[in-house]
């Protein structure tokens, strides 16, 4: 991959990712400031900056390490990251502006999400009531959804070769100016196996709480591992609560968001988990809450072969996202058995 990519520059590429020098990006950050800090992502923090040219532009910096093992893993991760975002191009994934490799450095640079990450929105300690933040409503939580899973639906259907994604989060889910939002973090993105066929890299990757049980109890990944990820998230969506959360109720006993609410969706006690700061759906958005919920519950199952696929997810929240604009519910609770039955 290295020797394919040295002497990548925009001059040869001028459509691709552009090549900054370290002195260009530590301008663009105020030498990488305290102030300036954002976030942090698979191999490194996140900075926000801007470009002599005025662009608005987010700086993945890897974390200099003098440890061999931790310095192979943030190359691996740069790596794979530069050449993922340097083949793929969608509307719902975070767009790739350029890279910088100097001596030990590696940096990539990003477009600059204004919004910010949903797992912020959602677990803001500010976040207290409906008019807290815009994303305080089904509709737009449904729309957040669609989009990651527009995203995540190009990667394994349309991507050549398909990519599996490995740490679908909340906080891997980033919000543009006009609320779009758009899959990041292709630190741990892998190309996916021939059709369906089993895939067992190295060991199991991805963040506790969304990591598929089937691939970190036998290492078995496959694009289902992605959809289980995606699945907590809406699962996050819908109750406000985090993927791990400690329950008030039981002394502070750290529980998953999937053994919180499923079985509340399996009993049809839905509204008992609800985000109570999103408020009751109105009457044309319970049937889509029902829906996404229906969706996500058949998401998280323990093995992939009883997961939706992608096309399968994003043709439900479409429907979801629909209703929300209809002056009435429109589907009944029959035909949100026969879509859950045909997950």
């Amino acid at each position: 991959m290295r020797r394919q990519r040295s002497g990548t520059s925009s001059a040869k590429h001028p459509d691709r990712a552009e090549e900054f020098s370290l002195a260009e990006l530590a301008t663009a950050t105020n030498d990488f400031s305290s102030e300036n800090k954002i976030g942090a992502g698979s191999f490194g923090v996140v900075y926000r900056g801007k470009l002599s040219d005025g662009r608005e532009v987010a700086i993945k910096r890897g974390e200099t390490a003098s440890k061999m093992k931790k310095f192979q893993e943030k190359e691996s991760a740069f790596d794979s990251e530069l050449a993922f975002l340097s083949r793929v191009h969608h509307k719902h994934l975070v767009r790739l502006v350029g890279y910088c490799e100097e001596r030990d450095e590696r940096l990539l640079v990003y477009e600059y999400m204004k919004n910010g990450a949903l797992y912020d929105h959602l677990h803001d300690k500010n976040n207290v009531e409906k008019s807290s933040s815009l994303l305080n409503s089904w509709k737009m939580r449904i729309k957040v959804a669609l989009d990651a899973a527009r995203g995540i639906e190009y990667l394994h259907n349309y991507a050549v070769p398909s990519i599996i994604h490995r740490d679908i989060k909340s906080s891997n889910i980033l919000l543009d100016t006009n609320w779009t939002a758009r899959v990041s973090d292709f630190g741990l993105s892998l190309m996916g196996p021939e059709a369906d066929a089993d895939y067992r890299p190295l060991k199991a990757a991805g963040t506790v709480g969304y990591i598929d049980p089937e691939y970190y109890g036998l290492n078995l990944l496959t694009a289902k591992s992605d959809v289980y990820g995606l699945g907590v998230v809406l699962l996050e969506l819908l109750t406000g609560k985090r993927a791990i959360f400690k329950d008030g109720e039981n002394g502070g006993t750290p529980v998953s968001v999937v053994d919180f609410a499923v079985p509340a969706i399996m009993a049809g006690e839905l509204a008992r988990v609800l985000d109570r700061r999103v408020g009751p759906p109105e009457v044309n958005e319970a049937e889509a809450v029902e829906l996404v919920a229906y969706t996500a519950m058949h998401c998280v199952n323990l093995e992939g072969k009883d997961r939706p696929t992608m096309a399968d997810i994003v043709a439900n929240l479409e429907r979801a996202f629909s209703l929300c604009d209809e002056s009435h519910g429109s589907i009944s609770s029959g035909a949100i058995s026969i879509i859950s039955a045909e997950l």
